[in-house]
């Protein structure tokens, strides 16, 4: 019987770092880049695996109404408050006037590689197809919640706005400081909805008024909340990420 050599840390890493680099041939700027570090080809290699392993469309776990969290959780508060470190000087008062008219003049922008550029408001999101989901909202730091949520599937906006066929990734961007995007696969999953509503009820400030994003595939960081702004895109852009040190895929 041969026996083999203990396979040291280093060379372990060094082995996967070859194995993901030889993997990821051929990416190009419509695929997440490797950043040319271990931990980055390691995340392209987490996202390649995904897409190439489960079916496209997938379905996260939905549940029931009695399963519905009695308290949950909240990361964030009010964008409008300047003493919150989410405070952004450009947004925040424009949130905070927002708020005060019920966001009655709030609208959704959604523009980049669309032929119809649109402005939403929320009487027009309710106006389209709706769909509810009772999901678990998983979050990086290691809590969840259950949670019922109502809105617009997003590929019904990205249907109105015309997509053009070269486009390959959505962006988000918030009144909260905030920006992130999912590629197409992600943005026209059945279970991808920008959310109105929450337990029933028009969804609060705490969870993300007056629209939030719901990527159930993905960690809870992917679901952006107070929604100000989609831009359709042909290539990819981390936007931040790389500075924050999170996974731009984060799919469960």
């Amino acid at each position: 019987m041969t026996t083999r050599s203990p396979i040291s840390r280093r060379a372990f890493v060094a082995g996967m770092a070859t194995s993901a680099g030889l993997a990821l041939t051929g990416c190009t700027q419509t695929e997440p880049p490797t950043y040319g570090h271990v931990l980055r080809m390691g995340d392209l290699l987490t996202y390649k695996a995904h897409r190439l392993l489960l079916p496209a469309h997938s379905l996260a776990r939905e549940y029931d109404y009695r399963d519905i969290s009695s308290v949950p959780a909240i990361g964030t508060t009010n964008p409008a408050d300047p003493n919150k470190s989410i405070f952004n000087k450009e947004y925040g008062p424009v949130y905070d006037r927002l708020l005060a008219n019920n966001f009655s003049d709030w609208r959704l922008i959604v523009e980049g590689s669309v032929t119809r550029p649109g402005a939403f408001s929320l009487a027009d999101l309710k106006r389209m197809p709706s769909r509810t989901q009772i999901t678990r909202h998983t979050c990086e730091e290691g809590w969840s919640a259950i949670a019922q949520w109502t809105g617009v599937p997003l590929r019904n906006v990205l249907q109105a706005v015309g997509t053009l066929p070269t486009a390959r990734f959505v962006q988000f961007h918030t009144y909260d400081s905030y920006a992130d995007g999912i590629d197409m696969l992600d943005a026209l999953h059945p279970q991808t909805i920008l959310a109105y509503g929450m337990n029933g009820r028009d969804l609060p400030i705490s969870h993300g008024a007056p629209l939030r994003a719901r990527v159930e595939r993905q960690l809870g960081y992917k679901s952006l909340k107070f929604l100000r702004r989609i831009v359709v895109t042909d290539h990819f852009n981390d936007l931040v990420n790389i500075q924050n040190g999170w996974s731009w895929y984060a799919g469960i």
